[in-house]
């Protein structure tokens, strides 16, 4: 291997010997930039985000990653970190650093009598449902298979079961961390709880967790759920009958609101394809004949060109719309989170929805409440404990040239929708903006802060939404 050329935490450029290289002493795969491998293992989710690190170091289990932090830390690197690899902001990469990356480490272990789960940060939400299914068992985490647990986790993680069983980090039983000085901790709410207390929301700012270990609940295996698809024309009276009858769900059902093209899915007449439509997807986790019940009213909410709802296994409904979120295209998201659907809001989002900038471009709100919100908002890292939706402006296309049209659409829509928005931010929903780091952690920031230097005082672990020791 030729010598190699690595940032360093101050910005200049270190050389790299084949000799030093080899003190790395990893399992794992050490893979430079002129190596055939470079360019596949250098891919993200998200196409946007064209970086070049300096070197890429696969971890095959935590003492590669004591060792490549150990490393790092010796040679003063710049450092970033992967999982999956599915961050809207591609944080995990950043040029001519030193990328940690975890994705080989994806072993699920479920411990049914228990009802626990113990995950690899490489592990995907697809990989820990698949293991915690066989048993009937589940955790609250995102809605698109593919994305990694670690991230999800870090950043707080909601989905399907979240009103039900709270957040992903709410579950969040314990986990190892492998600080900046490179040493192997274990937290939880006994041990380290303060470390706990930021990894659960606080992102990837205080070390590298190599082990996550999850609470799980009964869930299915056969769920009542699926997508009712109404004309676009008729959004604003369904979001309005939506808002109302969302008011009242019990915590055993999910109902969030999508604005897009539809998609050429095998229960949507051909003639439908491509044609705006606004979809009510809802599950309700319970028995089946209850969730009919629940569910029979949404049914009535306006015209149907199409209803999915029906008893399905829940495996496969996490991954239902993996396709219309497959790597490889650009990504550009804003998001706001609010208490309340006004009258306003749906007026904006009617107007926007009616001029998506692309044929794969969605605004989705999710409904939350339930159990998310009977949590103390400084209970964990995570604050938006008053949160009732929140809403994700999910700007997507395939051609460069498009870059400025969508994502000024995304940032008009969203500075039109700042008004009646909480000020806060789901932190994983982040494209883009320091100023917006302190929105996503509200008052918990400044303890964040303190914790940050406690446990990385020279701010080590920098590329990420970045929370600086204080």
């Amino acid at each position: 291997m030729a010598e190699l050329q690595v940032r360093s935490l101050s910005g200049d450029s270190i050389s790299l010997s084949d000799e030093q290289l080899a003190q790395l002493g990893v399992r794992g795969q050490v893979i430079s930039p002129n190596d055939a491998e470079y360019n596949d293992a250098r891919q993200i989710w998200n196409a946007m985000i064209d970086r070049n690190p300096g070197l890429i170091v696969r971890c095959s289990g935590t003492a590669d990653v004591i060792q490549a932090v150990k490393f790092a830390r010796q040679h003063n690197l710049l450092v970033s970190v992967r999982g999956a690899g599915h961050n809207i902001a591609g944080k995990s990469l950043a040029d001519e650093a030193m990328l940690i990356d975890l994705s080989p480490m994806k072993l699920v272990r479920v411990d049914p009598e228990a009802k626990v789960a113990i995950a690899g940060p490489g592990a995907t939400l697809g990989d820990l449902d698949h293991e915690s299914q066989a048993f009937g068992l589940a955790c609250p985490v995102g809605i698109n298979s593919t994305t990694g647990i670690a991230g999800l986790t870090l950043g707080g993680g909601f989905g399907w079961l979240s009103r039900k069983y709270g957040m992903t980090v709410d579950n969040l039983i314990a986990a190892e961390v492998v600080t900046a000085d490179g040493e192997r901790l274990r937290c939880s709410s006994d041990l380290n709880p303060d470390l706990f207390w930021a990894i659960r929301g606080g992102g990837g700012n205080f070390g590298i967790v190599t082990s996550f270990e999850f609470r799980l609940h009964p869930v299915g295996p056969q769920v009542m759920c699926g997508p009712a698809v109404f004309p676009f024309a008729q959004a604003g009276e369904i979001l309005r009958a939506y808002r109302e009858f969302c008011a009242t769900c019990a915590d055993e059902l999910t109902v969030w609101a999508v604005i897009r093209d539809a998609p050429p899915l095998p229960f949507l007449p051909p003639e439908v394809h491509g044609s705006r439509v606004l979809i009510i997807v809802a599950l309700y986790n319970g028995d089946i004949a209850e969730g009919e019940k629940a569910l029979a009213p949404l049914r009535g909410l306006g015209e149907l060109i199409a209803d999915g709802f029906a008893p399905h296994p829940f495996v496969g409904f996490q991954q239902a719309f993996d396709p219309l979120l497959t790597p490889g295209s650009r990504n550009y998201w804003k998001s706001h989170n609010f208490t309340a659907l006004t009258d306003e809001l749906i007026d904006k989002l009617v107007d926007y929805g009616g001029r998506l900038p692309s044929p794969q471009s969605e605004i989705f709100v999710a409904q939350m409440g339930g159990a998310t919100n009977r949590v103390d908002s400084t209970a964990t890292a995570y604050p938006h404990r008053d949160a009732e939706f929140i809403m994700n402006v999910h700007t997507r296309w395939d051609d460069p040239r498009q870059d400025q049209t969508c994502i000024d659409w995304a940032r008009d829509f969203y500075e039109a929708t700042r008004p009646m928005a909480t000020g806060g931010v789901y932190v994983n929903f982040i494209s883009e903006g320091e100023e917006r780091i302190e929105g996503a952690y509200g008052a918990n920031f400044e303890r964040l802060a303190q914790v940050k230097a406690k446990y990385d005082p020279d701010n080590f672990f920098c590329e990420n939404q970045n929370i600086k020791p204080q």
